[in-house]
């Protein structure tokens, strides 16, 4: 039992009462404890290309980096960062005023709503969400309306009526994640169109989490919701190197916007991290200079990977849901004769020797998503290999 103070009062913030030690944390450890394949926490089992690598070693040597970079970051990755949102999506950004380089994108998010948000007002965000969404809106004082992605024909769908119908007076700001994680649903043209009417309506501020923005498939395309009309002042979008390097420990993210909402997200963040990652930003000021050929690669080879994965799940006997992004694939394990995914997914190590992740943590209503369970497809082909022919076991 916690310890009491003398008035009786709970040691940790009340607003942070419903949160314990995060599921990732949970299961990575469930994994290490019976030496179970991880296929929950979403982290390659191989380092990214050699020369970011030696990038970040030769700034290491030369002394760049191994004290306080800049506030914002060093200006080598801002104007990085800056030139490829021009080359990507032609979005163009000033490096000095309109760049601010973060602690990963989980930093991002949380200095964006520190600085956003206030307590009493209202963010909707798209369920079932990152865990640390509700954990940022919590300490922001906000209130979080959730607007569930619901399966249909095989993938997960946003009802944007359901969408608009969640704004209301008290509404600041709608959190976007796109590809989103864990879903793997990447948002239609239309739809982030609906929803860029809806902001400039409503007026309304948008994060968008654009992490998993280079692992697009088959047919989807990502597409910036600053891009759209009346966006690009009201919008913080937020990536990082993690996902796109696999480089996560490194922890370098970012967030772009106009100088006004970069300044105020600035600010929150100064009292975060301050700064962070010296070293790594020059590596990764480099890597995002790499040509289109990396890019393309890299989402070649983990859509062979996801369909490697889907293939193996389906052979299990799970029902699968298709991702259109990210490094996540959703099933479903009603065909099992199992309706809790999160005493299936403690389970399942003693079983099969796999972790798993189970959805139902990342909704506010648990039954929304109580039989769903999530696997990652970022690790070596023999390792998929390995988990898929051991989860085959609950098809007899």
């Amino acid at each position: 039992m916690a310890r009491m103070t003398s008035s009786d009062r709970p040691l940790l913030n009340r607003r942070l009462a419903e949160f314990g030690t995060t599921v990732f944390a949970e299961m990575s450890a469930l994994a290490l404890r019976t030496g179970a394949i991880n296929l929950g926490q979403g982290f390659p089992d191989t380092d990214g290309p050699e020369e970011v690598r030696e990038a970040a070693v030769r700034a290491l040597r030369d002394g760049r980096g191994n004290q306080y970079p800049p506030g914002p970051g060093i200006s080598e990755l801002r104007t990085a960062i800056a030139a490829h949102q021009q080359r990507r999506y032609g979005l163009s950004v000033d490096p000095d005023t309109e760049v601010l380089v973060t602690a990963g994108a989980t930093e991002a998010i949380a200095a964006s709503l520190l600085a956003l948000v206030e307590p009493g007002d209202e963010v909707i965000a798209l369920e079932p969400y990152y865990d640390s969404y509700a954990a940022s809106i919590a300490m922001a004082g906000g209130t979080r309306v959730p607007v569930t992605l619901r399966p249909a024909e095989g993938r997960f769908r946003l009802d944007l009526d359901e969408l608009r119908d969640a704004v209301t007076d008290r509404t600041r700001l709608l959190l976007i994640n796109t590809p989103h994680n864990p879903t793997g649903t990447v948002l239609t043209r239309e739809e982030l169109a609906s929803i860029a009417e809806l902001a400039v309506e409503r007026d309304l501020l948008v994060v968008t989490d654009e992490v998993y923005e280079h692992l697009v498939f088959d047919d989807a395309e990502h597409i910036p919701l600053a891009s759209f009309p009346g966006m690009r002042d009201r919008t913080v979008t937020i990536s990082s190197a993690g996902k796109t390097f696999s480089f996560t420990g490194w922890k370098v993210g970012w967030a772009t916007g106009s100088r006004e909402l970069v300044t105020a997200v600035r600010t929150a963040k100064q009292y975060l991290t301050y700064v962070s990652a010296g070293p790594f930003q020059y590596a990764i000021a480099e890597a995002l200079r790499l040509p289109d050929s990396y890019f393309d690669g890299f989402r070649a080879d983990l859509r062979r990977k996801r369909d490697l994965l889907g293939e193996g799940l389906r052979a299990a006997g799970f029902e699968v849901y298709q991702p259109q992004g990210t490094y996540f694939i959703t099933t479903d394990i009603t065909p099992f004769g199992e309706k809790d995914a999160y005493a299936f997914c403690h389970a399942l190590p003693e079983r099969c020797g796999v972790v798993a992740i189970p959805n139902s943590v990342f909704y506010d209503d648990p039954d929304a998503g109580r039989s769903q369970v999530r696997f990652t497809f970022c690790k070596r082909d023999e390792i998929l290999d390995e988990a898929t022919s051991r989860l085959r076991r609950l098809a007899s």
